[in-house]
């Protein structure tokens, strides 16, 4: 949702009445990952995707229905080969689409939850999305110190189901996770098989992941601009300010003018286990004050330009500074996968694939070299919803 906050807020502030579809649980092939969303406005306008065409037209249709009724629903898609013309994923996945009416002023939580959203709020939103009768759509927006809404005016829930439902959002929040939560009437983590349960939705909306480019070279100005459409908020770090400019660098967020380690100290409580830091100096007087930090900070990835000889006197400059052979290890160096790059966006592109695949967990062979599942991560995604019928 966090896509379409900005449209989302327009809406609302405006008084409109619209339905959000989002995806609450894949399994398979699914085109896209939990928390896609499409939403529609009581005057037919659409933004968002949850499935990039397969099922959007039968998504839109669940929304106007929404909105006229005013009842939340959940829905199922799978693949069906019987009928040329059925909706349904060509993938062959499954993908659950949750689907839930919005009026403006009409539930707290959902109120504030889209205004924190837009604001760039870290904020986490647990609906329920599948459960006993009149409980669909109950929803509680949960930042790190407050919470809205309540679920306890809704049947056959409790006080202990509210305050555990707040606890484990706000530890997802805190872990910047998405996911499913399954607790019983009581609040106590069960089974989904179990009877009497019920399904939260746990959306975790935080400020866009942070990727710090070290270096204000050519090549930095390609990894910025790359690094902006996976969707990071991007500075270049450099301590000579002929180089680093905002006029040579227009697309990244800040451009900043200090020595590379000093900026890292003075952001330590701004990192965190997104952070991916891409070192491109390779120049010793930087790297090695930077690297001495970074690979002792819990940050997603820290890679660095170099040749090979550069790559193993800097591994020996940071064994001579007390780093220990696991900290090294962390270092991604030579930056990038073996694309055979050789322009500044070919290198990017290298630098970038690695980003995804240390991300995602791909092995970085070509995907026809493989039998099994094209994406890796389907561990944490495959927790499907159960069907809308149970």
């Amino acid at each position: 949702m966090q896509d379409i906050a900005e449209q989302l807020l327009a809406w609302h502030s405006s008084g409109r009445s619209f339905a959000v579809a989002t995806v609450v649980g894949v399994s398979g092939s699914a085109p896209r990952d939990p928390g896609a969303a499409l939403a529609v406005d009581a005057d037919g306008e659409a933004i968002g995707s949850v499935s990039g065409g397969c099922v959007e037209g039968a998504v839109y249709e669940l929304c106007q229905e929404a909105i006229a009724s005013g009842t939340p629903v959940l829905e199922r898609f799978g693949y069906s080969d019987e009928d040329a013309f059925a909706v349904g994923l060509t993938c062959g996945g499954i993908l659950d689409v949750f689907v839930q009416p919005v009026v403006p002023g009409a539930d707290p939580a959902l109120d504030a939850g889209i205004t924190y959203i837009a604001s760039g709020t870290p904020v986490a939103l647990a609906r329920i999305v599948a459960g006993p009768a009149g409980l669909l759509g109950a929803t509680v927006a949960v930042t790190a110190d407050t919470h809205h809404g309540s679920l306890t005016p809704a049947p056959s829930t409790t006080i202990l189901l509210e305050r555990a439902a707040v606890a484990e959002a706000r530890a997802m929040l805190d872990a910047g996770r998405t996911g499913q939560l399954v607790l019983g009437l009581d609040g106590r983590p069960c089974d989904d098989s179990d009877q009497g349960t019920v399904t939260f939705f746990i959306e975790s909306y935080v400020p866009a992941p942070r990727m710090i480019v070290f270096g204000a070279i050519d090549f930095a100005a390609a990894v910025v601009r790359i690094g902006k459409f996976l969707g990071y908020r991007v500075t270049v770090c450099d301590a000579r300010p002929v180089f680093a400019t905002a006029r040579r660098f227009p697309e990244a967020d800040e451009v900043v003018v200090d020595w590379p380690h000093r900026y890292l100290d003075s952001q330590l409580a701004l990192l965190d286990g997104r952070t991916v830091l891409c070192v491109l100096t390779h120049d010793a007087k930087f790297d090695i004050p930077l690297l001495e930090r970074a690979l002792r900070l819990p940050v997603a990835f820290v890679g660095a330009m170099g040749s090979r000889k550069t790559h193993r006197d800097r591994n020996a400059r940071l064994r001579e500074v007390g780093l220990t052979d696991a900290e090294i290890g962390r270092l991604r160096s030579p930056i990038g996968l073996d694309l055979g790059a050789r322009t500044p966006e070919e290198t990017a592109v290298s630098v970038a694939a690695e980003i995804v695949a240390h991300r995602r967990g791909g092995s970085c062979l070509p995907l026809s070299a493989g039998e099994g599942p094209i994406h890796h991560d389907l561990a944490r995604a495959a927790e499907a919803v159960p069907s809308a019928a149970a």
